[in-house]
């Protein structure tokens, strides 16, 4: 397993699913993490159970990523306890599964500003110290809708297929001030976002963990820019 030890991450949307399965492999493997959560309660309650149990350090605040300032301030944060950061894992994200003559333009809103106004607003605030940091990353946690349509997908579709445009952007404007930036994008995983949780033959929230630690122990001169991960035997239809 990779050694993180002395090294600081950002997790948004990490108190449950995929981004508490995140902020646990990190902390694991010996970062120190802090994980958001628009809840401070939710927050603050996670990193205290994956504090208990972990090498790294973990703490929680609130951050809702729709609001730019909430981003720059956590941010700040982050470089208030750490003294700097070197891992930003953009995973806070959110679905609403309509036909675009059922969606209001609230449903839309929610989804363009949490998932990709979000990752824009925590990655400016976050860049300039990655580019200070040693062996930066940004990772962007999307979706296999990053480049499949289905029918009530418009907004979620539109959400992801942006993300993974601007991971793809961000990836080359970075590149040479020494943070790589990559996308994880992961299928039908067993969580209660959209479908349920249970769904046995689907993805687990540990396997997209492991995939982000696996990720951050590619050595310096390489760039994995898009993971993407498939339940291995979904049901045939």
């Amino acid at each position: 397993m990779i050694d993180l030890s002395g090294r600081t991450a950002l997790v948004t949307g990490g108190s449950e699913g995929i981004g508490r399965s995140i902020v646990h492999h990190l902390a694991q493997a010996g970062a120190d993490v802090v994980l958001t959560s628009r809840s401070a309660e939710r927050a603050e309650a996670t990193a205290r159970e994956l504090d208990a149990e972990t090498k790294g350090r973990v703490v929680g605040l609130a951050c809702d990523v729709r609001d730019p300032a909430a981003c720059e301030a956590t941010v700040a944060e982050v470089i208030e306890r750490f003294g700097g950061l070197h891992i930003l894992v953009n995973n806070a994200g959110l679905g609403v599964f309509k036909s675009i003559a059922e969606m209001s333009i609230e449903e839309w809103e929610v989804q363009i500003r949490t998932n990709l106004d979000g990752v824009f607003y925590t990655s400016r605030a976050a860049v300039p110290h990655l580019i200070e940091a040693e062996d930066a990353w940004i990772v962007n946690i999307g979706s296999l809708a990053s480049r499949n349509t289905f029918a009530g997908g418009v907004g979620y579709n539109a959400s992801k297929f942006g993300l993974l445009g601007m991971t793809e952007a961000m990836m080359l404007d970075l590149r040479h001030e020494g943070v790589r930036v990559s996308i994880v994008m992961p299928g039908s995983v067993n969580t209660s976002f959209g479908l349920g949780n249970d769904r046995d033959w689907a993805i687990q929230p540990d396997d997209i963990g492991q995939a982000v630690v696996d990720l951050l122990s590619q050595p310096g001169r390489t760039l994995i820019s898009r993971i993407e991960v498939r339940p291995s035997a979904p049901p045939k239809r």
